[in-house]
């Protein structure tokens, strides 16, 4: 079974493959439909020999290297610029490399087809024939769309979320469904006191530089963020049958290793670090799309207040982690940590009391 990062950059790196090797796919049944038998291409007199499977698994492969840069380096260069420029910037870059990409299966086209050295003028008089036409510069419009499509596509998937993009595209939730589901609610300590410390926007900035440093064991441990509320962020994770699930947990301590590693930086750069509390529990909720001027996936069930008000006792035990019972016995945490029971207790707004654990 594939770890939920490596899943993850997968499903980022895939559709620049599929979507580079669909427009190619396209793009040369329209040429067949036009130039049909014909042997040479009109405008540069160069052959015209038909084929599909081969140079759309090259256009595939393209794509897949392409994406692969993207996830691994070009991504993080461009990480704080904004929508628009990550789009134009990256065509541009990622155009260059299809033109080059053009020249070799030019080459290596015409090198076939003349069945003569890779080097020879007759092969180069083609690819410059090619080149200089306006059949060429036509692929690299085509191409700069599709390019953008995927660019457009991985901008967006990171904005709304890779999963909710992909629950929208397969039409999941487009019904209401009821599943079991792990929630943590996280919420940075003393908040209000930092604010007023750092004024609004260095607060804001400090806010981003913490959701940045927490997301990648979210990511990790293959949780997904439902919410930014504030300085509260709210991750969850689908319980599924024969499977472990103390990635709530296991998250939670790697989000706290995480922001202790930067606790310098955070101190050199605002004059304090960043801590947290965070409650966890799990129950069922009704998931589904919801919304007609901006959609969107909710949960709704008492699990999410439920969880909540938890989170909100984490002071009054002087905890930064607390869990129900229920999450607990369900997950059986006892084999994996040290868990503590702390009492039952009242939550706002319920009438039955509820035992808390922490670890």
């Amino acid at each position: 079974m594939l770890a939920p990062k490596t899943k993850r950059y997968i499903l980022k790196i895939l559709p620049f493959g599929i979507i580079t090797g669909v427009f190619y796919l396209v793009y040369a049944l329209v040429e067949h439909g036009i130039l049909g038998d014909h042997p040479i291409y009109p405008s540069t007199k160069n052959p015209y020999n038909f084929s599909i499977w081969v140079p759309t698994i090259i256009s595939f492969i393209i794509g897949l290297l392409i994406g692969l840069f993207e996830v691994r380096f070009l991504s993080q260069t461009f990480l704080k610029s904004s929508f628009t420029k990550k789009i134009i910037f990256k065509t541009l870059i990622y155009l260059l490399v299809i033109m080059v990409a053009t020249v070799t299966i030019a080459v290596v086209n015409n090198t076939i087809e003349f069945g003569v050295s890779p080097l020879s003028s007759r092969v180069w008089n083609g690819v410059y024939r090619f080149f200089s036409n306006f059949a060429f510069w036509s692929i690299i419009s085509y191409y700069t769309v599709g390019l953008t499509t995927c660019l457009f596509y991985t901008e967006i998937s990171d904005n709304v979320g890779q999963n909710v993009l992909l629950n929208f595209f397969t039409g999941k939730y487009h019904h209401p469904v009821e599943e079991e589901r792990v929630f943590l609610f996280l919420d940075m300590k003393s908040s209000t006191t930092i604010a007023e410390q750092l004024g609004h926007i260095t607060y804001f900035k400090l806010l981003r530089d913490y959701y940045s440093d927490l997301s990648e064991a979210i990511i990790t441990f293959g949780g997904e963020i439902y919410q930014y509320v504030g300085d509260e962020i709210v991750v969850t994770w689908q319980l599924k049958p024969n499977q472990k699930h103390t990635e709530s947990v296991a998250c939670f301590f790697a989000m706290k290793a995480a922001l202790n590693a930067k606790s310098d930086s955070y101190i050199a750069k605002y004059g304090l670090a960043p801590t947290f509390k965070a409650g966890i529990h799990l129950g069922k909720v009704t998931t589904g799309e919801i919304g007609k001027i901006k959609k969107d996936i909710v949960f709704t069930g008492d699990v999410l207040n439920t969880t909540a008000r938890i989170q909100g006792l984490c002071n009054e035990y002087n905890v930064a982690l607390l869990l129900s019972k229920k999450l607990v016995d369900t997950l059986d945490l006892k084999a994996s940590y040290e868990v503590y029971e702390l009492g039952e207790t009242e939550l706002r707004g319920r009438d039955e009391k509820i035992t808390l654990y922490s670890i």
